[in-house]
């Protein structure tokens, strides 16, 4: 099928005119406003946020022991010090290490009932299985 000259010069105007057309329903749809995700239950990471006032950021407090708790050695009062372990998870950790040996890894924590990976990686930097860090 052959189209002529001035049917291809009309169908061209048509596609001209529909682009026109469209162009002035859109105009006054722009998309450059700010644009806010809420997710419900869900509070940033301090690692997430940016601080623009230009000044040094704060030390995040410590939440474990001042110094490294032998697992090996510590009482349950010292074991108490340590993010997330109260006093049955301290006699356990106790019971744990008199009834199979001595931890030869801080990862060996997990053998204690009641501690997972997740409060492993809690107290992985607060702990040493010898003596030294």
């Amino acid at each position: 099928m052959k189209i002529s000259k001035r049917e291809f010069a009309i169908l061209m105007l048509g596609v001209l005119f529909l682009a026109v057309t469209a162009g002035w329903f859109l105009r006054d749809m722009t998309f450059t406003g700010p644009v806010r995700v809420e997710a419900e239950g869900w509070t940033p990471e301090p690692s997430m946020t940016v601080d623009l006032t230009g000044e040094p950021p704060e030390p995040p407090a410590q939440s474990g022991p001042e110094k490294a708790v032998n697992i090996n050695t510590a009482g349950a009062e010292e074991l108490m010090t340590l993010p997330g372990i109260g006093e049955k998870r301290a006699k356990d950790i106790i019971a744990e290490r008199e009834e199979n040996g001595p931890f030869r890894f801080p990862e060996d924590i997990t053998r204690v009932n009641g501690i997972g990976e997740d409060t492993m990686n809690k107290l992985i930097d607060y702990i040493i299985t010898e003596e030294g860090p």
